[in-house]
Formats: C-alpha cells, structure tokens, sequence
C-alpha cells in the first residue's frame, strides 16, 4: 500500500513537534528556575585601607629665591684717584677694613693752609678779647674776629670728614666680591668698586597665595632645597609685606637661617615648602579610595563582608591621602582596589591591608 507524499510530511512533521515538546518544557521551567533564583554574583578580592586618626600638615609648595642678610656696591662718597687697593677678591673682611684709598693729597694741603689759618685767627681773637675788657674797641668788632675762628674750626672738620672718605671702609663683616677697579683708576660716586655680602646668614623670599595669608606667622619654621642638592634646610619666618601684590595676588615672605659652612650662595634658585598648618587627628584615606560623582565624593567601605557606599566630605590634601572630615570613622575598612565594579551590596574579600 503506497502512502501519499502529502501524508509522509504530515508524518514526519508529527514526529519533531513530538519530540521537541519535552525540550521546550525543560526551557521554560529554567527560565523559570532562574527568575525564582537569580545567579550569585562571586566575591570580588579587593584592597583596603583602615581609616586611623593621624597627624597632617597641611602645606604648600613654592619657589622662592636666596637673598644675601646683607648687600652693598661698594662704591665712593668722593671723586679721586685710586692710589690703593687692600682687599683680595672674594676674601673675607671685617667691619671697618679699609678697601679702597682714594688720593687725598689736595685735602692734606688744604687742611694744612686751614689750620695754619686758624692759628692766625686764634691769635687775632685774642687780641681782640682783650681790647674789648679795655673797652678800646666794639662788641661787634670782637664779634667779627670771633666768627672767622670758628669758620675756619668749621672748614677744618669739614676737610677731615673728606679726609675721612678717601678711605673706603667695610660697613660690617662679610666676602668681598670681584673688583671693578685698578689702582689708578678715576672713579666718583656712580663707580662701583665691588661688591660686599654678608653670606653668614642667609634669607630666602617666597610669595603664597592670597587665600593662605591667615595661615602664616612671623615665627612659622618652612623648609626647602636648592638646586643641585637632596639636602632639605631648614627657615624661620621673620617678616611678611603688609600689602598684597595686586598684579599677582600673592604675599611676599622671608625667612632667615644660618649658612654653615656657606653650603648655601646667594640669588640660588629655591623649592620651598610652607607649612599652614597641623592638624592632629585627622582620619585620612588613600587618594585613590575616593571616588568623584555629580552627586558629590563618595569611598566605599567593608561591612561585614559587603561593600557599602558612603558619602563622604573631604579637607586637606597631600600627595598620596585625602582627608575625611565626614563620612568615614576610625577603624572603617575603605576600599582601594575594584572600584568600578563596586556596587553597595556587593560581597568583597579583602585580600589586603594596608
């Protein structure tokens, strides 16, 4: 008996929905069983950091430059020659050193006329005084006789203090620096001669901004590096400008320390690091914990095994940490690792502690 063609697809058509029933009942009982048992989502191992209450400064970096405690040109009051040099360049010298003597043999000469002139002015006074207790001749005559000693006193002081100039003397104790001169030389007061420094202590200037001006005292102790040194000196701050720089909205400051050895030489380029403050107590946290949203600052924490998001209200920062004026308490675990695949509620695995 032959079976139509029409008959053995209806045949064949009955067998695969036969046998695909039961495949398609056990898909749908997982899709079932998966919304009645969602999947668990693994631990995540991340990194923590125990928030501890610990000690900050709060501080700032800036550059400032090396001044010398005390600076001259040495230069001349008078015009003249230069018959003698007495100082070597780059030597040290003392308070009251002559450096310089400048030709004064025009003054002694007319120092020497002046006073011979006085002894003449002397003696005519005298002689005068003694008419006038004779009564022979006027007040005003002895008056005149009288003036013209004491302008030639006058005369003769004024030499010597020019006298006096012809040797150029160090003001205070410091280094000479190179010269400028030669014996013979021609100078007046616009010559410089060289220059003087007191380089035994030393000042470095700084400017801060504006907004930190409240935070520095007189007294305040900075530290900071030259060029060409690890080695980190130590500052204290002596004065401050009363008046902002409008141009750069910045305060001028110096400080002073002591030069040993003159490890240090003035116009030297200068790191410096101002301490405002010290904060003791502060709860800090590893910058890279914090995690900035339109929603503000937020870290998450381990809490019994799951991550809990916290918001959180951050101060002062430093190179590596963050500090948490809210939002974070002592002995809280802060994650540091894992973060963008945080969400509050998550189980974490801390693997690590710092």
């Amino acid at each position: 008996m032959k079976i139509p063609n029409k008959g053995l697809i209806v045949i064949a058509i009955a067998i695969v929905v036969g046998l695909s029933i039961p495949k398609i009942k056990s898909i749908f009982a997982d899709k079932k069983t998966q919304k009645a048992n969602p999947a668990v989502i693994p631990e995540l191992n991340v990194k923590g950091y125990i928030a501890k209450p610990q000690k900050l400064e709060n501080k700032i970096f800036v550059t400032g430059t090396i001044l010398a405690n005390e600076e001259i040109e040495v230069r001349s009051e008078i015009s003249g020659k230069i018959v003698k040099i007495y100082f070597n360049e780059g030597s040290k010298v003392k308070k009251g050193d002559i450096l310089v003597k400048v030709d004064d043999s025009e003054l002694q000469a007319e120092l020497l006329k002046t006073q011979y002139q006085k002894k003449l002015a002397q003696e005519k006074e005298y002689r005068q005084r003694m008419l006038l207790e004779k009564e022979a001749i006027s007040k005003q005559e002895y008056d005149i006789a009288l003036t013209e000693l004491n302008t030639l006193e006058a005369q003769i002081q004024l030499i010597k203090a020019r006298i006096e100039k012809t040797q150029i003397k160090a003001p205070f104790d410091g280094v000479i620096g190179l010269r400028y001169v030669s014996e013979g030389s021609y100078i007046s007061p616009a010559t410089k001669i060289s220059t003087l420094q007191d380089i035994d202590t030393l000042k470095i200037e700084f400017s801060i901004p504006e907004k930190y001006v409240k935070l520095i005292n007189v007294g305040d102790r900075i530290n900071f590096k030259v060029q060409g040194s690890d080695k980190k000196y130590s500052a204290v701050i002596y004065a401050i400008d009363p008046k902002i720089d409008p141009s750069t909205r910045t305060l001028q400051v110096r400080a002073i320390f002591p030069n040993k050895n003159y490890e240090i030489l003035p116009g030297a380029f200068a790191e410096v690091e101002v301490i405002l403050e010290e904060i003791t107590n502060a709860i800090l946290i590893p910058a890279e914990a914090l995690i900035p949203s339109v929603e503000g600052n937020k870290v998450f924490i381990c809490n019994n095994g799951k991550a809990v998001e916290r918001k959180v209200e951050t101060g002062v920062r430093t190179e590596r940490f963050i500090q948490v004026l809210s939002g974070v308490q002592p002995g809280d675990t802060v994650l540091t690792t894992g973060l963008l695949q945080l969400k509050s509620g998550f189980k974490v695995k801390v693997v690590s502690i710092e």
